[in-house]
């Protein structure tokens, strides 16, 4: 006979905590974006590729953990608005290589003071914030 577990109330769920967390960061990112014109998808694409001359989508979509079908609707706009530009790998045609424009650079450029606002928003100290960010890597890395 197995021993009997209660059932679970909300304030016992670590997948809520982090739930309840994720959609109030994100919803503090939301209004800072905004005013670049971004939604947080966005923002991290242009995360992704500012530190690159250009990447390959695979690419992008492995370090972002988005699938193609997720992927191809967020680079698609951000060429529409002028943000990076698509073109097919000259190495392998069946490959598609994005880099940001001089308008993807220059919002790129302002993400500096994005972070600097949403790290006043967090109202948690720096070494908070790496500890944290030490703890949802290892849980990541251990469920993948």
């Amino acid at each position: 006979m197995t021993e009997s577990v209660d059932t679970p109330v909300l304030e016992d769920l670590l997948c809520f905590d982090l739930y309840a967390a994720s959609r109030q960061v994100t919803a503090a990112y939301r209004p800072i974006l905004g005013e670049l014109g971004l939604t947080y998808p966005q923002y991290l694409v242009l995360v992704v590729l500012g530190a690159r001359e250009e990447m390959l989508i695979k690419d992008v979509g492995r370090e972002l953990r988005l699938d193609h079908a997720t992927l191809s609707p967020l680079l698609r706009r951000l060429e529409r608005d002028g943000l990076l530009t698509r073109r097919r790998s000259t190495d392998d045609e069946r490959a598609v290589v994005v880099a940001l424009t001089e308008q993807g650079r220059a919002v790129h450029a302002r993400f500096g003071d994005v972070h600097c606002r949403i790290a006043d928003a967090l109202g948690i100290s720096l070494e908070q914030a790496d500890q944290l960010r030490a703890l949802l890597r290892t849980l990541t890395a251990s469920l993948s």
